[in-house]
């Protein structure tokens, strides 16, 4: 990481006074960004990251790898952005910051990878293939599950109450 940033603070834009300080906080989705956009956000979280685990003393919980890992990833952008929010937002836009606290140690289980603990990357194994397309059509349309006709489990008690309703008085 670059010495010059020592806290994630260094990262948030000047903004003016005119600007809610939230605004430039927005929905991450990887997926969706450009690749120049991407390399950018994965450096601003990788700063953030760092400082994550050397604040919270988690660097036995977050692997160095971490960044190799599509759903840590992902789960390491959700509490970035609502950190963001809780920490850079207007106040009672996000939640409070020991509710964030909390958030973060009930992640931290998802955050481990027992393959990579040693310090060493492990490559995670490969996906299953999807399944193909027309074996989910078929699926919805022949599924007793996709194609049973609606019925409220509690049917019989909405009966009964809506004809209380109805009764004269």
């Amino acid at each position: 990481m670059p010495d010059d940033w020592n806290t994630p603070a260094d990262l948030w834009p000047a903004g003016d006074s005119e600007t809610p300080a939230d605004s430039t906080v927005q929905r991450w989705v990887w997926a969706a960004m450009e690749p120049a956009e991407r390399r950018e956000r994965m450096r601003e979280l990788a700063v953030w990251v760092d400082w994550l685990r050397r604040t919270h003393e988690l660097h036995n919980q977050v692997p160095v790898c971490w960044y190799r890992h599509p759903p840590v990833v992902e789960h390491l952008t959700a509490l970035y952005v609502g950190w963001l929010r809780t920490y850079a937002g207007d106040p009672g836009t996000g939640v409070s910051e020991a509710d964030w606290i909390n958030t973060l140690h009930g992640f931290v289980p998802r955050l481990q990878l027992a393959a990579c603990a040693a310090g060493t990357h492990q490559s995670p194994p490969p996906p299953p293939p999807a399944p193909p397309a027309d074996d989910v059509t078929t699926f919805l349309a022949t599924s007793t599950h996709m194609t049973t006709a609606a019925v409220h489990p509690a049917a019989a008690e909405l009966a009964r109450r809506a004809a209380a309703a109805d009764q004269p008085l």
